[in-house]
């Protein structure tokens, strides 16, 4: 089994014989593990072209299940010749586990950065769960730091709607792990309309949950003096850091930082972080 993305795809299914055979269209089904759910429609619609003048020159892979057989890679190009009217396609057959079906899933959609930060968290969190893995077991087996699987997974937490937008590309990643500070879940909704309609960037919407969250007016607050500006730069800097909100209060004489986790493997990143 491949311990990362480094050894590449192929060393997932290298030195396995190959067993190539025209496969009826209606045996085969999407993979279930597929992390992929949204396809452009316009890349199935050229890859059908192509399919129709060329025919398919790659196979896809596939293991034979109880009724037929489900696709470990190449569901675009099952779904491209299903439109293109073909009834067989090659395939080549792979005698795998569902533990390696799903990794070898995740990984081929991963080198191709073909998923987008919901489908690449949802990836991740059912890999944990159905495998057993921490974030940390998980991110050696698929090449990523520990912080990137954490970072990624904490993304769950926000509200459908909001995964959407972030699914639809009409937010970013980095307004989501911007959105996870917001205490006040009940003005959520209000917020991201504020980032659509203003199109407010990750510093600017970090600047009005961090207004929000002190429950201080935008429109009243006063200009900060140079002291409050230095520490916000140093808890934009920290978040960065950390991956998560962070808050730096003062009073006269003495302070505190807050640093906000989410789980105890969110509390062990940090930690770890904290100790480098």
């Amino acid at each position: 089994m491949a311990k990362g993305l480094g050894k590449g795809l192929g060393a997932l299914i290298q030195n396995e014989e190959e067993q190539v055979q025209e496969v009826s269209v209606k045996e085969l089904r999407p993979n279930p593990y597929q992390p992929r759910k949204v396809f452009d429609q316009k890349a199935i619609d050229e890859l059908k072209e192509s399919i129709q003048e060329h025919g398919i020159l790659q196979p896809i892979l596939a293991r034979k299940s109880i009724k037929g057989y489900e696709i470990i890679l190449g569901e675009r190009r099952f779904r491209a010749a299903s439109e293109a009217g073909l009834k067989n396609i090659p395939v080549i057959i792979k005698d795998y586990s569902e533990e390696k079906m799903m990794e070898v899933a995740l990984i081929e959609n991963l080198q191709r950065e073909d998923l987008n930060p919901v489908e690449e968290a949802q990836a991740y969190q059912k890999l944990i769960d159905h495998l057993k893995l921490t974030q940390e077991e998980l991110a050696s087996r698929v090449g990523k730091s520990r912080p990137h699987i954490a970072n990624h997974i904490r993304l769950l937490q926000l509200p459908k709607p909001v995964l959407e937008l972030l699914s639809n590309g009409m937010i970013t990643m980095g307004h989501g792990r911007a959105l996870l500070g917001l205490k006040k879940k009940s003005k959520m909704q209000q917020v991201v309309q504020r980032i659509t309609d203003d199109g407010l960037n990750v510093r600017q919407l970090e600047k009005l949950i961090q207004d929000i969250n002190m429950n201080v007016s935008r429109g009243t607050k006063k200009k900060t003096a140079q002291t409050d500006v230095f520490f916000k730069e140093k808890e934009s800097s920290l978040r960065d850091r950390f991956g998560t909100s962070v808050s730096i209060k003062k009073s006269k004489r003495k302070g505190k930082i807050e640093i906000e986790f989410f789980s105890q493997d969110d509390l062990e990143r940090i930690l770890d972080l904290l100790e480098k």
